[in-house]
């Protein structure tokens, strides 16, 4: 395990780039509380962005008008993008292209979670017997799950912006929203009622399990790759993986000194990052439960009991880049932190009062943080190429598991390559 050094010197950090911000009118009214941005999210084509901007409003935007915006404004204009247009047909079956629309969405109370959707059609439900829907979602279509202060989920088509379901179960605010990452539309959602909620929208939304083992408030949750764990953190300072075959609880990652409040898996399945109010960032191998590094954002590192209080570092949220050897990090300290696995100390900082969430653009080229005052903030990632070594790394890690790897007849320095023993 490498832990972090006792001092760093965050004046020899390169800055990163700042590219452009998104803000909303600000009235005597928003200085009240109901005005944070609590979630940011792009759309896993890289076709759209969305905010939940304060007030009951969440923001779609296409990501490459954003993107031509910020470059119009003196931002970087060569960051990678994508654009996708839509299609539908006439009457005489020609086809008809569209470019993607800016939507305002209300919905009609404080926004907490958001979660972008897409469907696989040859991606069966996991209910059974199923000889009816109301809703059939096809090749194209593209949701957004937004879970609200009242406890409900609602699920929007973003291209038009309507609403297409309205779920009730969870009797307190659904902090946090995740699809499954293999196209089935396997919902999952966090809440303050200390559940979690997995949700099938091929079946019409019908709830299909509750999660239960947290104690205080679930945070945020994270589906991997495969979409067969389930990452869950909250309201105390374990880190629960779960079955989603089974729906079991796998085991509890123990580690963390406070509050773990956001989790992220790495591109290929092999990490986990969680961050706490501890001040640190640990990245697991969650296939065997240990600790391979710890990210700090306190010199010295404070005691357990210093960490398990107020200490003006709280981590508030963590997001792996997809190359998966980045990692993003958000502190009350006011910086945004670039960090590289294979080195301790950050890559690149940035400047940001009161952020509470990050995300990366699906190509991993941009970074956007989400504040207190409903703005979000993007930087360019730092530039880097990938070693051949770590993309046959991701390759093999994809679908071979820590354990898989160690039974392997190869030589110990390979093998603690490709465990990430060795970043």
């Amino acid at each position: 395990m490498a832990s972090f050094p006792d001092s760093v010197n965050e004046n020899d950090i390169a800055k990163a780039k700042f590219i452009g911000n998104l803000q909303v009118p600000v009235a005597p009214f928003d200085q009240k509380s109901g005005r944070e941005s609590w979630t940011v999210a792009f759309a896993p084509d890289g076709s759209y962005f969305a905010w939940s901007q304060g007030h009951r409003t969440v923001r779609l935007i296409p990501w490459m008008k954003c993107l031509k915006n910020f470059s119009s404004h003196g931002g970087d204009d060569t960051i990678a993008s994508s654009s996708r247009r839509l299609s539908c047909q006439n009457s005489d079956g020609s086809q008809v292209f569209s470019e993607p629309q800016e939507h305002a969405i209300d919905c009609g109370d404080i926004v907490w979670g958001l979660g972008f959707g897409s469907s696989v059609p040859d991606k069966q439900s996991r209910c059974v017997n199923i000889e009816w829907h109301r809703f059939k979602f096809g090749e194209d279509q593209l949701l957004l799950a937004t879970g609200l202060n009242n406890g409900r989920i609602k699920i929007w088509d973003v291209y038009t912006g309507k609403l297409l379901l309205n779920l009730m179960d969870h009797i307190d605010i659904v902090r946090d929203l995740t699809f499954a990452p293999d196209g089935s539309l396997m919902l999952v959602s966090a809440s303050r009622d200390k559940t979690l909620r997995v949700w099938d929208l091929k079946d019409d939304g019908n709830m299909v399990k509750v999660l239960r083992g947290h104690q205080n408030w679930v945070y945020c949750s994270a589906f991997s790759p495969d979409s067969s764990i389930l990452c869950s953190v909250g309201a105390g300072k374990a880190v629960f993986l779960w079955n989603m075959d089974k729906y079991k609880l796998i085991q509890k990652l123990e580690g963390h000194h406070n509050d773990v409040v956001s989790c992220d898996f790495s591109p290929d399945g092999a990490l986990l990052a969680t961050a706490s109010y501890d001040t640190r960032v640990i990245v697991w191998d969650h296939h065997k439960g240990t600790i391979l590094l710890e990210l700090g954002h306190l010199f010295p590192p404070p005691s357990p009991i210093f960490a398990g209080g107020s200490n003006d570092r709280w981590v508030r949220s963590v997001s792996f880049r997809p190359d998966g050897r980045h990692i993003a990090s958000i502190t009350d300290d006011r910086l945004v932190r670039f960090w590289s696995i294979e080195e301790r100390a950050p890559q690149a900082i940035a400047s940001l009062a009161n952020g509470l969430c990050c995300a990366f653009s699906a190509e991993g080229s941009v970074l956007a943080a989400g504040t207190r005052d409903g703005s979000v903030h993007f930087w360019g990632s730092p530039r880097s190429i990938a070693s051949l070594q770590h993309v046959c790394r991701m390759a093999l890690r994809r679908v071979m598991t820590t354990q898989q790897v160690e039974s392997l007849n190869i030589p110990m320095p390979l093998r603690d390559y490709l465990t990430y023993r060795v970043m």
